[in-house]
């Protein structure tokens, strides 16, 4: 089941929900308000390309250190 972000159409809350892929927006319930009124929100996507002098992103990859 992947993880989708929300923003609630009624308070403007957004949140993170694990959801079947066959959930309906409508029986999405926003954990601050509690009305049933969400939206999927578009995420952004964190990547890592090519070589970097950075140590923070050197060390998160999955790749042999150097």
């Amino acid at each position: 089941m992947p993880i989708y972000e929300y923003r609630c159409k009624s308070c403007g809350k957004k949140f993170e929900k694990l959801v079947r892929l066959s959930t309906q927006t409508t029986d999405i319930e926003c954990p601050s308000c509690g009305q049933r009124k969400a939206e999927k929100a578009v995420s952004l996507v964190g990547a890592v390309s090519g070589a970097s002098s950075s140590s923070a992103v050197s060390s998160a990859s999955c790749g042999p250190s150097s």
